[in-house]
C-alpha cells in the first residue's frame, strides 16, 4: 500500500471521523482508523462500535491498494504539527508503515484490517429520507438539551425522529420538561419513526459544515445511516417504545404571558442566585399585565424577587418552577418574545415563541410545574 495525499486534506478528514473513536474500547482495534486505499481513493473509518463515522478523500497518487488500521492517537498528533505539504504513507515491512514529509520521516505500526469489526448498516426494506441540513442540526440543536440519563428508560436518552406525511417532528423529554420541533419540509409515505441516542446527535451537529445542503437518512429498526458530502455516519438506534408526547402537550390554556425572551431569561437567573441550591425552586406570580418572580432559601436565610412589566391575560396566578429546566427552555427558544400559557398551578405551562417566523419550522416546550 502506497500513497501520497496533501497533509491538510488527510488531517482534515481523519478529524471528521475522529470523534467516533473510543477513548477507551474493550476491543483495542478501535482505537485506530481503518485505511482503505481503492484506486484514487482513501476511505477512512472509525467507530466505536455503536457510532460509525466514514469519509472519502482523493490521493494524489497511489501505486497499490491495500487496508490496514493506523493508531488514531499517534496519526492525528503527527499530523497536526506537519505543515501544509505531500506526505507518503506506505507499507515498508510487515506490522509498520512509513509516513514520510520533507525532510523527515516516521515509522508507526499498523494493525491487520481484517481485525476490524464489520460495520453493520441497514437492511433491505428500510426507508430513505432527505433533510435540509440546516434544518436537521436546527432540530438536534432546539432539543437534544432536554434527553434524559436514566438507565431504566433508555428511550429517554435520545431524540424521536416523528415522520408522517404531514412533517417530522424531533422529540426529546427526561419527564420534567419536553420540547417538540416540528417541520413540514421532511415527509414520509407512511409513520414511522427511530430514535437516535443523544451521543451520536451531538456528533452530527458538530460535523456537519455550514455548507452542507441535505443529508439523506436512511432507518431501519435497528439502525441508521446518515450520508451528507463525502461522509457517511452509521448509528445504532435506540429500540423501544417512546412515550406518546402528544397527550401531554397542554390544551385550552386560558392564561395566557407574553414577554420579551431575553428580559425573562436574565430576571430568572438574578432571582434564581438565592433559590435553594437543591431545588432550584422559583415563583412566578402573575396578574393583569404584571410578572412577580422570586425565589428564597431558608436555610441561608436569603430572597430575591424583580418585577417585571408584562403582557399577561388571565387570572392571577401562583406557580413554580425548577429555574435551571426554565433558563435551558429560554436558551434555546431563539426568538424575542415567548409566550407562556397556563392551565392552573398544578398543570404543565406551555412555552412558545411569540412570532410565527418561518411556517415549515415549530417549536413547543412543555414544563411541569413544581409545589410552591
Amino acid at each position: 500500500m502506497k500513497l501520497i495525499i496533501s497533509s491538510s486534506e488527510l488531517l482534515k478528514g481523519i478529524m471528521a471521523v475522529s470523534k467516533a473513536i473510543p477513548a477507551k474500547s474493550s476491543l483495542p482495534i478501535l482505537e485506530n482508523f481503518l485505511f482503505d486505499l481503492k484506486g484514487n481513493t482513501l476511505e477512512i473509518t472509525a467507530s466505536d462500535s455503536e457510532l460509525t463515522l466514514r469519509t472519502r478523500l482523493t490521493v494524489e497518487s497511489a501505486d497499490s491498494d491495500g487496508r490496514i488500521a493506523v493508531p488514531a492517537r499517534h496519526m492525528q498528533d503527527l499530523l497536526k504539527e506537519i505543515p501544509d505539504q505531500p506526505i507518503t504513507i506506505q507499507t515498508i515491512k510487515e506490522n509498520y508503515f512509513e509516513c514520510s514529509w520533507m525532510g523527515g520521516a516516521s515509522t508507526l505500526p499498523y494493525f491487520s484490517a481484517d481485525e476490524y469489526p464489520q460495520i453493520t448498516t441497514t437492511e433491505e426494506g428500510a426507508i430513505t429520507v432527505k433533510f435540509p441540513a440546516q434544518t436537521f442540526v436546527d432540530g438536534i440543536s432546539s432539543t437534544i438539551y432536554a434527553t434524559d440519563d436514566d438507565e431504566m428508560r433508555p428511550v429517554m436518552n435520545g431524540i424521536l425522529f416523528d415522520m408522517s406525511g404531514a412533517g417530522t417532528t424531533l422529540v426529546a423529554s427526561d419527564s420534567r420538561k419536553l420540547i417538540c420541533f416540528t417541520t413540514t419540509e421532511v415527509k414520509t409515505e407512511e409513520q414511522s419513526s427511530f430514535i437516535l441516542h443523544k451521543k451520536p446527535a451531538a456528533v452530527l451537529r458538530s460535523i456537519i459544515g455550514k455548507d452542507t445542503e441535505e443529508i439523506t437518512v436512511t432507518y431501519d429498526g435497528k439502525n441508521a445511516v446518515f450520508a451528507f458530502d463525502e461522509t457517511i455516519a452509521v448509528c445504532r438506534l435506540i429500540v423501544g417504545r417512546y412515550p406518546k408526547y402528544r397527550d401531554v402537550i397542554p390544551q385550552n390554556n386560558s392564561n395566557v404571558l407574553k414577554i420579551d425572551r431575553q428580559q425573562l431569561l436574565n430576571c430568572v437567573r438574578r432571582v434564581s442566585v438565592c433559590a435553594n441550591k437543591a431545588s432550584n425552586h422559583i415563583k412566578f406570580d402573575l396578574q393583569s399585565n404584571s410578572l412577580t418572580v422570586s425565589a428564597q432559601d431558608l436555610g441561608f436565610s436569603i430572597a430575591a424577587h424583580e418585577k417585571s412589566v408584562c403582557q399577561y391575560d388571565g387570572e392571577d396566578l401562583q406557580i413554580g418552577f425548577k429555574s435551571t429546566f426554565l433558563v435551558d427552555i429560554l436558551s434555546n427558544l431563539g426568538s424575542s418574545e415567548v409566550t407562556i400559557k397556563f392551565s392552573d398551578a398544578r398543570r404543565a405551562a406551555l412555552l412558545l415563541p411569540s412570532e410565527d417566523g418561518d411556517q415549515t419550522e415549530k417549536i413547543c416546550a412543555i414544563l411541569m410545574p413544581i409545589q410552591i
